[in-house]
């Protein structure tokens, strides 16, 4: 694959991602059957340089998923099987003691599967808090500090975690901090009956769908920074700030359903993944700004695992998606700005 070069004129680069994005969809979509929404979420927060939670019951395709994708960027792939005997050490690495050429014993670094580009983060929720707490660095510094040393990891990175929202017996909740630093979480749900045939015709013949490489890391780095150049006006702006606001209780945008059942709402994360990802949005709908539509359309994506509801919204049966609605039917998409 020769070098990377980035057309000069921005709405060349527009065009070109929008090509270079529905390469990989379309290797996706080649081993991936349906999930057409899942699929397009990741990417967005991929592009948007973000780490995804995904969510639902085991054999739904979530860790083939994540290894297809990397097989299309031709990136370094781990997976990390999250299990309640799992130590910090096993996710980052550590330091052993090793022979070196000339025989005399030294201390050396051996790295664990957190240095790959997309790693896997399989049942995270299994795995107990200490060990948990080993991703918070690498997925909001892209680094691990371990006996005092600060080793980077390699761009591109992308920590994509799964759990079973079924099975609760053995597993460690993620604490709040933590699913702060999922920019989406997607809730991946059954296959049609169409597409469930399809899954049963691919994978029970001999032959074996792979994707094709389309993207390599360089690209990817350069596309992640064109989509910060993408505009914003600020009442767009505005808008995702009115949106993360209106998520607490008592403040002065929060309809009553987050009054009621909301005990903590979104962190100023969630306004920044609101317009990344928005912003991917727009450059995929060939407009180079940012539209209130776009901005909405991401809400329940970023901001679903961001609420933390009280024990009522749990007894009457409200989730995050009812209430992420309500704030975004409530909220005025207009320029506030003059008389804020």
């Amino acid at each position: 694959m020769s070098p990377f070069e980035m057309p000069a004129d921005a709405r060349e680069r527009a065009e070109l991602f929008r090509e270079r994005y529905g390469a990989v969809r379309e290797q996706l979509a080649r081993v991936i059957v349906g999930q057409d929404a899942v699929l397009d979420t990741v990417l967005r927060s991929f592009f948007a340089g973000g780490n995804v939670l995904l969510e639902g019951v085991p054999g739904l395709g979530k860790t083939m998923l994540v290894r297809t994708l990397a097989d299309a960027m031709h990136l370094d792939f781990a997976r990390i099987q999250f299990t309640p005997d799992l130590m910090p050490a096993d996710v980052v690495g550590t330091t052993i003691v090793s022979e070196n050429e000339n025989g005399q014993r030294e201390m050396a670094f051996q790295k664990g599967p957190i240095f790959a580009n997309i790693v896997l983060a399989d049942e995270v929720n299994r795995a107990t808090p200490k060990t948990q707490s080993a991703l918070l660095e690498a997925m909001q510094e892209h680094s691990v500090t371990i006996g005092g040393n600060t080793r980077h990891l390699s761009q591109p990175f992308l920590v994509i975690a799964t759990q079973n929202p079924i099975d609760m017996e053995g597993t460690y909740p993620l604490p709040e901090a933590q699913l702060d630093r999922f920019m989406v979480k997607v809730i991946v749900g059954y296959g049609s009956r169409a597409e469930l045939n399809e899954v049963i015709a691919r994978t029970t013949r001999g032959e074996q769908v792979e994707a094709e490489r389309v993207m390599d890391a360089e690209e990817v780095m350069a596309w992640r920074r064109f989509v910060r150049d993408v505009a914003v006006a600020p009442h767009v702006a505005d808008f995702a700030t009115r949106l993360v606001i209106a998520t607490h209780p008592g403040s002065e945008f929060a309809p009553d359903l987050v009054n009621k059942y909301v005990r903590f709402g979104s962190s100023p994360r969630g306004a920044q993944a609101l317009i990344l990802m928005a912003k991917v949005r727009s450059l995929l709908e060939a407009r180079y700004n940012v539209s209130f539509r776009d901005v909405a359309r991401e809400a329940n994506s970023v901001l679903r695992h961001r609420l933390i509801r009280n024990f009522e919204a749990e007894a009457d049966g409200i989730d995050q998606d009812a209430i992420v609605g309500e704030v975004v039917r409530v909220t005025e998409q207009a320029d506030l700005l003059t008389s804020a």
